[in-house]
């Protein structure tokens, strides 16, 4: 269970094929601040506002941002020492063992779907903002999932949110289409959402009555950790993003350094907006879905409320690109390794990109959207997260210490005092989390340790081949493979498999 795969040979193309290398710096920091900035700004800040956290809420994305800080740090330091997809799940397993990749990517294919369906809701709300006040009413059945009506509309009148759902499709269908093209969207659609923002900024400054600051903290120390705790999922992206480390034309150069300015320029932006929201308004009267055109609309900018509504629209589809297109890399190395059936790692030959694996994703993501409400879905994707992060933490000072050898083009800075930080603050955030978010997520790890037994165990691709030599060099902080002055030892037979023989697999320490 904690064989690990191999360094040597972590810059060849894998065995099973590779991805098509087209990404470049601004490309990848573009992704990243695409997946950061989004739901974060334009609903969720207005939602955890209103649900006590008021004016503080801005602390709540600082104390997130902190720890996230901390942890993208470590992921800097992996993304230019691995340039391989997978991100958390490639780089638990070749720290820590099979077992705990397993988890982490498992852990990540519920997460990362999750995400896409509390952004697409999100993006839902905006919508609806924006057909009202051109005088359009959606029909009742497809505005929104059962048992989300608000006030005054019947309950029972909700039956999917079909706005979601069409999203959700959409964005696998762009993704299926070629990383290329999809990063040009993603590059366009990110210029557009940061213009919006620094609108909401600039504009929004000049209606902030300070009076709305008082309470600033409503809900107290727990409020604003609860907040934090809800909002976490909104500074990550760049978790996302790392899993495209094998589509970077130089990714052991760039990935550290978009990973770093994703996020810092989206903190920035963050802080900021939520000041304004929450000056311009009570954090009682915040719309929790479609919070900065409300606040507009109510001091008579409707032309920029409607303005704003549109590129919610348009630009949240860049955070569901991201987390969609990391669940789908994630599920790709999974099923490349062997962990997954291989059917799921097949590539389009005229794109280079799983597209089974996101079609998959898009649908699973559609139901998601379309019949459960965003609180839940929200505390679902958290959990999960920062689990990944505490196991990057402990993984970056393990090989630090165990493999000082390796070239780093990063170095996580205050080692190991800054990884131990990002640990601690996420399981401080994990403890105020609800209890029933801990029970789904605890079924799904009990599902996911039965498929492990079942069938990842026996068929992953460091089953084919006696594993111990490179177990027992990692472990001494050798190479991945035997000793150069050590007898050649013969591979260990193909395990067998119902299916067929496998034949024969690749030696020790190739990479296989």
């Amino acid at each position: 269970m904690f064989r690990r795969k191999p360094f040597d040979g972590v810059e060849e193309v894998p065995e099973g094929g590779g991805l098509a290398k087209s990404l470049g710096l601004w490309q990848l920091t573009a992704i990243g601040v695409g997946a950061i900035i989004g739901a974060g700004v334009f609903s969720l800040a207005g939602a955890v506002a209103r649900d006590g956290a008021g004016p503080a809420v801005m602390f709540s994305f600082l104390i997130a941002g902190v720890a996230s800080a901390a942890a993208a740090f470590s992921y800097a330091e992996f993304a230019g020492l691995i340039p391989r997809a997978g991100s958390a799940y490639t780089y638990g397993y070749m720290v820590l063992g099979e077992i705990i990749g397993w988890f982490i990517g498992w852990d990540l294919l519920l997460e990362y779907v999750a995400i896409v369906s509390v952004v697409a809701i999100g993006i839902s709300g905006y919508f609806d903002f924006f057909l009202n006040g051109i005088g359009l009413n959606l029909p009742l059945w497809m505005s929104g999932a059962p048992g989300t009506e608000p006030e005054g509309v019947a309950d029972g009148s909700y039956k999917v949110n079909l706005f979601a759902v069409l999203l959700c499709l959409g964005i696998a269908f762009l993704l299926t289409r070629g990383m290329k093209n999809a990063a040009r969207f993603e590059t366009v659609f990110v210029a557009m959402k940061l213009t919006i923002v620094l609108v909401i900024i600039l504009v929004g400054v000049f209606y902030v009555d300070t009076a709305n600051y008082n309470p600033f903290f409503p809900g107290g120390v727990a409020g604003t950790m609860g907040g934090a705790a809800l909002v976490f999922f909104a500074v990550f992206g760049y978790d996302a993003m790392s899993t495209a480390a094998e589509e970077s034309k130089d990714a052991q150069r760039h990935m550290p350094k978009a990973i770093i300015y994703s996020l810092l320029i989206s903190m920035v932006l963050y802080v900021l907006a939520s000041l304004v929201l929450t000056g311009m308004q009570n954090y009682t009267e915040i719309d929790p879905t479609a919070g900065f055109s409300a606040a507009f609309g109510a001091v008579g900018l409707g032309w920029l409320a409607n303005l704003i509504a549109i590129g919610a629209v348009l630009s949240i589809l860049t955070v569901m690109f991201t987390f969609m297109m990391g669940a789908t890399r994630v599920w790709f190395a999974m099923s490349r390794d062997g962990l997954l059936p291989k059917w799921f790692a097949k590539t389009d030959a005229k794109h280079s990109v799983p597209v089974r694996v996101t079609w998959i994703a898009g649908i699973v993501s559609a139901v998601l959207a379309g019949f459960i409400d965003i609180v839940s879905v929200a505390e679902l994707t958290n959990i999960g997260i920062l689990s990944a992060f505490i196991v990057v933490c402990i993984a970056v000072i393990v090989l630090r210490y165990k493999r000082p050898d390796l070239p780093r083009t990063f170095r996580t800075p205050g080692m190991p005092v800054v990884p131990i930080i990002g640990v601690v603050f996420s399981l401080w955030l994990i403890y105020f989390l609800e209890w029933h978010t801990w029970a789904r997520f605890g079924v799904w790890l009990l599902l996911g340790l039965i498929i492990y037994f079942a069938y990842s165990y026996r068929k992953s691709n460091l089953n084919r081949v006696g594993s111990t030599a490179a177990l027992d060099s990692f472990a001494a902080g050798g190479t991945a493979g035997p000793p150069a002055d050590a007898p050649s030892a013969p591979p260990a037979p193909p395990a067998p498999d119902e299916d067929g023989p496998r034949g024969d697999g690749p030696p020790p320490g190739s990479g296989g």
